[in-house]
């Protein structure tokens, strides 16, 4: 997983409040295999409309999502993540995430950052008003800041450490790869024997 400290960015005003995992990849997407392309699926349905925010050439590249309330709700489904990562976004932030939605996010190196209400507004007015606004999410300091605002987020320590470190469950695994090899070496000592 790619470490997380401080990602600056241009953003998308995503003004929809309860965006469940369905609308953020339709279930036709889950037949993949793969844990990429994702990005394609990312809003699918929405994206046929041409008026919808993605479909505005002045986001193009934007790597910042910036929501309503209530964002990831519904099933638990790790392919929402995978698309909003694989379309481009470092972050998310909304005044209130789906937890099953939050864990997924931090467990892949999404960072959701949960903000005021009115301070989501305000950026999101922001972002509107000049798509050009770059947007700073510091991990290192738990602040948002851009368009002239800043704004300290919540996040525990230990998440906060592993998404500094680059480390998933798998990645804290393998830092004690050494002890697990280890151990690995006694276990046929174990085992039953032929005969």
């Amino acid at each position: 997983m790619e470490a997380f400290t401080t990602h600056t960015g241009r953003a998308v005003p995503l003004r929809r409040s309860d965006v469940d995992t369905d609308q953020i990849i339709p279930s036709d997407w889950l037949k993949r295999i793969e844990r990429t392309g994702f990005g394609a699926g990312l809003f699918s349905e929405w994206r046929t409309d041409e008026n919808f925010v993605l479909n505005n050439p002045a986001y193009a590249g934007a790597s910042i999502l910036i929501a309503g309330v209530d964002f990831g709700t519904g099933s638990s489904r790790e392919h929402a993540v995978w698309a909003l990562q694989d379309y481009g976004f470092r972050a998310v932030i909304s005044a209130r995430f789906a937890d099953i939605f939050r864990g997924n996010a931090l467990g892949n190196g999404l960072l959701p950052v949960q903000l005021p209400a009115q301070i989501v507004e305000s950026l999101q007015t922001a972002v509107e008003g000049d798509p050009a606004v770059e947007i700073t999410v510091d991990l290192v300091a738990r602040e948002v800041r851009g368009a002239g605002i800043t704004a300290s987020f919540e996040l525990d320590d230990f998440t906060r450490w592993r998404l500094l470190e680059g480390l998933d469950d798998v990645g804290l695994t393998l830092r004690h790869e050494e002890h697990i090899t280890a151990f690995e070496r006694t276990r046929p000592a174990w085992l039953p024997t032929a005969g």
